[in-house]
């Protein structure tokens, strides 16, 4: 892992050098510990609320709620904040500041119906299992496709554990599994030359449509047909499907609500969301206290953005490079990106350290390192934004964009995926 590299900078050589395999490993274990430990302590008690009396896997309580909706037949009142707010009550059995809004198609509900009978705590238990499972299975599965990680098997373990996101998606019990589950099967359907089928398994992120913001353009400016048509297909029938079942009025009002929380987030944002966010808008929000000035940013940065990724899968580049950029383009662009969403960041990872021992010649491999390195680790410190009003790890994902692009326009490249 600490193969000799040609560095770019004085900078990047030297923190490439500190990065050995054996500091990083023993960073990983004190990470894993802290992280963990304090999870461990939290919910070492019995019931629904946690040491610090908040919920048990607090965001995953709305699914429940929403599958018994349907199954009584209220469909209607999906989006209904009030009937929400009820429905946590009852689950808590007391008044509560929880406060939280369905921003999830109706459908989505629907596989949490054969479990209705059970508690809240019982289903969001077994739903952050089947989670952390398809979390390990994302990571083996990719792995075996890295070749120079492969003799790192206990590494890439350790690393998946001590990763920040991971921590914030199993206490909040979120569906942020399924978004890697997804962009994970398009990079191995793309690993295996079968375009349609990678569009199809991106065409199912339209469960988090925030995640679609990007991906098609990029596809569609890079002149990607096969992916774009499939992703077109798939998000196009499972919205149809969504229609035929539930009906225009749930549709209307899930659409409604879609485009609301789009056009004035600020409304459907907690105070302090902007910290915990990873993403251009919320980098701007911070920096900029002007909502008109943070939008013109946003909207020009995100151009940038999918211009910059669209052209590097446009190019002769590995998969790894150009599926990496397209994954960073969903995320810098995504308008609504929590640090448990940061998980969709799993494949990059994988790729380009891969892609980094694969070829250690190279002068940019250092600086890649170095800021895999940051991007691991940032996201841990995104509350000291509260201060700063600077969201590191944004600069940090637009950096490794940045010198994706610089990497495809360099030819010759070797021992890549």
């Amino acid at each position: 892992m600490n193969s000799s590299a040609h560095p770019g900078s004085a900078w990047t050589a030297f923190a490439a050098q500190w990065l050995t395999l054996r500091r990083l490993r023993a960073q990983a274990i004190v990470l894993a510990f802290c992280l963990w430990g304090v999870c461990a302590v939290d919910f070492a008690t019995p019931g629904l609320f946690d040491r610090a009396g908040n919920i048990k896997f607090q965001d995953f309580i709305q699914f429940p709620i929403a599958a018994r909706l349907i199954a009584q037949g209220r469909v209607d009142e999906l989006y209904d904040d009030r009937v929400l707010a009820d429905g946590i009550r009852a689950i808590v059995g007391r008044q509560t500041s929880v406060y939280l809004r369905y921003f999830y198609g109706p459908q989505v509900a629907l596989p949490f119906l054969p479990f209705a009978s059970l508690s809240f705590l019982a289903q969001a238990e077994l739903w952050v299992t089947f989670s952390v499972l398809m979390y390990f299975a994302s990571i083996y599965l990719l792995w075996r496709f890295c070749r120079a990680l492969r003799p790192y098997p206990g590494f890439v373990f350790l690393c998946a554990i001590a990763y920040p996101p991971l921590f914030h998606f199993f206490v909040r019990g979120h569906l942020s599994a399924v978004v890697l589950v997804c962009f994970s099967a398009a990079c191995l359907a793309f690993l295996g030359r079968r375009e349609w089928l990678a569009g199809i398994a991106l065409g199912f992120l339209v469960f988090k449509p925030q995640f679609l913001v990007a991906v098609p353009l990029v596809l569609l400016l890079a002149q990607a047909w096969k992916p774009f048509a499939g992703l077109a297909v798939s998000a196009g029938a499972q919205l149809a499907a969504t229609f035929i079942y539930f009906g225009p009025k749930v549709m209307r009002a899930y659409f409604s609500m879609l485009f609301h929380s789009a056009a004035r987030p600020s409304t459907t944002e907690l105070t302090l969301s902007s910290i915990q966010m990873h993403s251009l808008r919320s980098f701007w929000s911070l920096l900029i206290p002007w909502p008109p000035g943070v939008w013109v940013f946003y909207l020009l940065s995100s151009l940038a953005v999918v211009g910059i990724a669209a052209a590097v899968w446009k190019s002769s580049a590995p998969l790894a490079l150009r599926f990496s950029a397209l994954v960073f383009a969903s995320v810098l662009v995504n308008p609504h990106l929590y640090i448990y969403d940061l998980l969709a960041l799993v494949p990059p990872f994988l790729l380009l350290a891969d892609w980094t021992l694969n070829n250690p010649r190279l002068p940019s491999c250092t600086t890649f390192r170095v800021l895999l390195y940051l991007a691991f680790l940032l996201p841990l410190f995104g509350p000291l934004a509260r201060w700063t009003h600077v969201q590191l790890s944004v600069p940090v994902f637009a950096g490794l964009l940045w010198m994706l692009w610089r990497e495809s326009t360099t030819p010759g490249h070797v021992g890549s995926i």
